[in-house]
């Protein structure tokens, strides 16, 4: 039986993994230091699986408790998701964000060398792409992050193509996600977010549910079907799926693969108010505000490589996010119990 060692593994991409992995059997040790995520995902997901998980508590930065790990056991491979993740967090605070990305997978570089482990999957994202010229994009797309968080993700690609350079034994997948958003379909595991949502579907979900007055739309004055943005929106489910196909051809392949994760296509703000209302027969109030600094008007993926080399794609669709993402905040008004 494989060993998963997952970093981030208790937050919301992570927790679905975290599930997948051990569905298919594999055997799987969590860290995380739980600043923007909760021990309880984990309980949870001990419950859908009928597994264990074995849990340590292990902050990126520190790295005598990381090297400790590494020493204490064996892995098979490392699926690294653990890292801040808000953007305008991380306009606000770029150092705060620096030293944690990048500096903390510096550390578990230098750890799963020390143990001679090389197989690692990396949590990277599509704001590598910065504003994309067109879509589709593929990964052959340039590359220039548009703020601190993106620019910590294509540091970390940049640091994996060169580790693999000084090292072809190396077997790593960076995976670049679109907008993951839906909920696993029981409901109890979910996406939870600190303060202020970041991402529209949970927005959408808290006014569904009477936490806010209604949904600020970022402009509708895009060159799009009807004048809001327009973004590739991936069921986290599918998502989660998309790691163990990469965990697969790693453990197969040397190398360094580069995917999209996404559907392939693009759904404006309004089109998910649409099919939200439709998928819960609630109605969304939402007022027009201006654009954001820095949002593309468009941008979905080309997941045509994915599908070529992994043999994967998606199965759910905006309805299904839609209705999972609101079964899950139904069930947990506020979030997982703090």
């Amino acid at each position: 039986m494989q060993k998963i060692l997952v970093s981030g593994g208790a937050g919301f991409i992570g927790s679905h993994t975290v599930l997948e992995l051990l569905s298919a059997g594999y055997k799987v040790i969590v860290f995380d230091n739980l600043s923007n995520s909760n021990r309880e995902s984990l309980e949870r997901v001990q419950k859908l699986s009928g597994r264990t998980i074995e849990f340590h508590k292990i902050d990126l930065l520190d790295k005598e408790s990381l090297g400790k790990l590494f020493r204490d056991q064996r892995f098979d491979a490392v699926i690294h998701f653990a890292g801040l993740k808000a953007v305008g967090e991380s306009v606000e605070k770029p150092l705060l964000y620096y030293q944690n990305n990048v500096a903390g997978t510096l550390n578990l570089c230098e750890c799963m060398i020390e143990a001679g482990l090389k197989q690692l999957v990396f949590s990277s994202s599509a704001t590598v792409y910065g504003d994309p010229e067109s879509s589709p994009i593929p990964e052959e797309n340039p590359l220039k992050a548009v703020n601190p968080y993106g620019a910590t993700k294509l540091i970390i690609e940049n640091i994996l193509r060169d580790l693999y350079q000084s090292d072809p034994e190396w077997k790593i997948a960076l995976l670049r996600y679109f907008n993951p958003v839906g909920a696993h379909e029981s409901g109890e595991i979910g996406e939870d977010p600190n303060g202020i949502p970041n991402n529209l579907m949970p927005f959408v979900t808290q006014v569904a549910v009477g936490q806010r007055e209604k949904l600020r739309v970022f402009g509708n004055d895009y060159p799009t079907k009807d004048g809001t943005g327009v973004r590739d929106y991936i069921h986290v489910k599918d998502l989660a799926k998309g790691h163990l196909k990469a965990l697969e051809k790693i453990s197969g392949e040397k190398g360094l693969h580069v995917y999209n994760l996404g559907t392939g296509s693009g759904s404006s703000v309004i089109e998910v108010i649409n099919a939200f209302e439709k998928a819960t027969g609630l109605k969304i109030p939402y007022e027009i505000t201006e654009r954001r600094p820095g949002d593309a008007a468009t941008c979905f993926a080309d997941v045509s490589k994915a599908k070529r080399e992994l043999g994967w794609s998606t199965e759910k669709d905006l309805y299904d996010m839609c209705r999972d993402a609101w079964n899950w905040q139904q069930k947990n008004p506020d979030g997982y119990p703090h």
